[in-house]
């Protein structure tokens, strides 16, 4: 099982920015598609966002699209989420997993794993 630890949340007024990270120690990191998801109080599990292999290969949800962009360093084991233009209904617990989950929801996106909380706020 691989393990992740996603860092960098934070409370941010609206428009406002921040870059996620979630790093691992997983050797075999760069073999693996990579994941961002995210679940507020009261939803369900949402995808956000996911990368393939390639760099080239990257997906976002509609909700998302054109704010936020996933990124990896393989040298660096680390995948990132940088959000930009923030809105109130972005705020949610994020984590990011391993393997393809396009455009999950609910019991089909995976576990929340060990998440950090975004908050958008005046």
């Amino acid at each position: 099982q691989v393990h992740l630890v996603a860092s960098g949340g934070g409370l941010v007024q609206p428009g406002g920015s921040l870059r996620l990270s979630c790093a691992t120690s997983e050797r075999t990191f760069s073999d693996y598609a990579m994941g961002w998801f995210r679940q507020s109080p009261g939803k369900e599990r949402e995808f956000v966002a996911a990368m393939l292999q390639s760099p080239d290969d990257t997906y976002h949800a509609s909700a998302v699209k054109g704010r936020f962009t996933i990124s990896r360093d393989n040298a660096k084991n680390t995948v990132y989420l940088q959000m930009n233009s923030l809105k109130p209904e972005d705020t949610a617990v994020y984590y990011c997993a391993p393997g393809l989950y396009l455009y999950c929801s609910g019991s089909a996106c995976p576990p929340l794993g060990q998440g950090t909380q975004v908050t958008v706020s005046s």
